[in-house]
């Protein structure tokens, strides 16, 4: 007797793979979300040898309209689906706008070590070249192979397997996103999953707060005034600015930053830079100033993580903490 398929939960809300344009060789101008799942999948052939797969439709919108309402609601459905024995992973087609940002908010506040793996696409459903069948069958591989579990929230799009943390969309192209030298998980062919290393940071342990703090973003560019830096932290929670280089700031923006910090404001201190660490006390006195230095982490990531440490009451040094182990 051949032994049971794995049990795979398909979560769709929207986005490019589910866009629909006026024709065939149309790639803008799509309506995004605009199949449901059920015809999505249908562009899927041989999905039933890979997996017994069963679908729903959370959402059908654009990933640009993502609000913290939509996390709240994903991350409680894929927890429920998760804590069923009869499900081996889950699968979660998603925007790619807002891709990065979503993978690690569920990367964070997710417990299970069954596999939970997001895909898109770059191309509407209804295009010549439709990149979403094909990153469909890759992330259902995905979810459905042993290999990947233990790994937290994964990215599979265009035959590559990343790492939530350190996730970003680099292209416009189909091979669109692409992590930091440490993200690059491993490849994904037809059924196929190959694991080349494995995430060694933590992962998990967030609750999902009722009510988010608000965090604010603001990245350096030659001539930005100080007084952007008061207006973004006047009305803020926390800030995490993405300074120069490795992380580097001029002495007004460190002025202004640490009047913000001083004012119970929680500032972490990014990089603009794609790659590279923010090293704590390097190019500026974090302790001197109460900088949280963010590592390597992207600046949309480490707002992710800022805003639920916020939650959870972290102090500036329990923050740092966070920062060094997530």
């Amino acid at each position: 007797m051949s032994a049971a398929l794995p049990r795979i939960a398909l979560i769709a809300t929207g986005g490019t793979i589910a866009g629909a344009a006026d024709g065939p060789t149309r790639q803008l101008g799509y309506r995004a979300g605009a199949i449901d799942v059920q015809g999505m999948l249908a562009t899927v052939p041989g999905l039933d040898g890979l997996a017994t797969v069963e679908s729903e439709q959370l959402f059908a919108i654009d990933s640009a309209y993502i609000e913290f309402g939509h996390w709240q609601k994903l991350a409680a459905r894929v927890q429920a689906v998760l804590a069923r024995e009869d499900i081996d992973g889950v699968v979660v087609l998603h925007g790619t706008d807002t891709l990065e940002e979503t993978a690690y908010f569920l990367h964070l506040t997710t417990t299970s070590d069954k596999p939970v793996v997001l895909t898109g696409a770059m191309r509407p459903a209804t295009a010549l070249g439709a990149d979403g069948p094909m990153n469909i069958y890759h992330a259902v591989s995905a979810a459905a192979h042993p290999a990947c579990r233990g790994l937290g929230a994964v990215v599979v799009f265009g035959d590559v397997l990343l790492a939530a943390r350190g996730l970003q969309k680099r292209d416009s192209v189909p091979g669109a996103f692409s992590a930091d030298q440490y993200g690059r998980l491993g490849l994904v062919k037809d059924r196929n999953v190959f694991i080349y290393q494995r995430p060694t940071r933590d992962r998990g342990g967030f609750a999902v707060p009722a009510q988010a703090p608000r965090v604010n973003l603001l990245t350096a560019y030659a001539g930005l005034a100080p007084d952007l830096i008061d207006a973004a932290s006047r009305s803020a929670d926390g800030l995490v600015f993405a300074g120069v280089g490795n992380g580097n700031l001029r002495p007004d923006w460190r002025e202004a930053l640490a009047a913000a910090a001083a004012r119970g404001v929680r500032i972490v201190r990014a990089s603009r830079v794609s790659n590279g660490t923010t090293v704590r006390n390097g190019e500026v006195d974090d302790d001197s100033c109460g900088f949280v230095s963010a590592d390597n982490l992207t600046p949309l990531q480490a707002r992710l993580l800022l805003l639920l440490g916020l939650a959870r009451g972290a102090t500036t040094a329990q923050l740092q903490d966070l920062f060094d182990r997530y």
